[in-house]
């Protein structure tokens, strides 16, 4: 076996995997005991946040993937509101209907027809009845604490928008690629690209009153509703924490842009 050399001291590759291996079990706990102690903060301001998704023939498994993250949320005050534009996918519709029974936080609707990603996503923000709007992908997920990060943002009673940083998750092994820390806010570069992209929140009389999601836009509707956010917003907010996980495969924008 190879040897090591760590603070002076020889290892055997062995003993160096054990010593990781334990240094990470210490770590998920203090993370599990930090998640604890905001589930039970307080804050001033605790509005209700609701994450608007828009699906259409989502894997399951990457359904279930990204609802879960939503449901684990340390802060408990949100709302998840599901448009989907399948036209009969019974699986996925089985699916939602399961969250939906055991969590009424979950909210859900079977659209007619596919509207597209910007009217299947306006139909999502027709059920909202939060102060605040997330945007969230049907194939992506939440870190656990990304909501609680959002609200001590919202304290501030000026702000009226929030973003964080993401990073991309790419198979088979779902590893974390691409950080991207972003800057806080710049106008010049948002005019530039959507530099922004993910984890957006915006308070909803904002969303609504620029008029929501166009379809005109589909494939850029998010940059679209960023910008008209912004000239309404008096602040707008940034954590500099990676808290959403954008999913990388063949029929996905994160994998493939054009």
């Amino acid at each position: 076996e190879m040897e090591g050399h760590f603070y002076g001291q020889v290892f055997q590759d062995s003993d160096v995997y054990k010593w990781l291996e334990a240094v990470g079990n210490i770590l998920m706990l203090e993370r599990d005991e930090e998640l604890e102690k905001q589930a039970k903060h307080k804050f001033d301001y605790e509005p209700v946040i609701s994450i608007v998704v828009p699906t259409y023939n989502t894997p399951i498994k990457y359904l279930r993937e990204m609802i879960d993250s939503v449901v684990n949320q340390s802060y408990p005050h949100w709302q998840l509101c599901i448009a989907d534009g399948s036209g009969g996918n019974k699986a996925l519709e089985k699916t939602l209907k399961e969250y939906a029974d055991k969590d009424k936080r979950v909210k859900y609707q079977i659209l007619e027809s596919n509207r597209g990603i910007a009217g299947n996503t306006n139909a999502a923000l027709d059920m909202a009845d939060g102060d605040v709007l997330g945007l969230l992908d049907h194939d992506d997920t939440l870190e656990p604490d990304a909501l609680y990060e959002v609200v001590k943002c919202f304290q501030d009673r000026e702000v009226d928008a929030v973003y964080t940083d993401e990073d991309k998750i790419l198979g088979p092994d779902w590893r974390n690629v691409e950080a991207h820390f972003k800057p806080d806010f710049n106008l010049d570069l948002l005019r530039s690209n959507n530099y922004i992209t993910h984890f957006f929140c915006a308070k909803k009389e904002i969303i609504t009153s620029v008029g929501g999601f166009k379809e005109k836009y589909d494939g850029a509707q998010d940059y679209d509703v960023i910008l008209r956010c912004y000239e309404k917003s008096r602040k707008v907010a940034h954590v500099a924490k990676i808290l959403y996980h954008w999913r990388m495969h063949p029929n996905s924008t994160a994998a493939n842009p054009q």
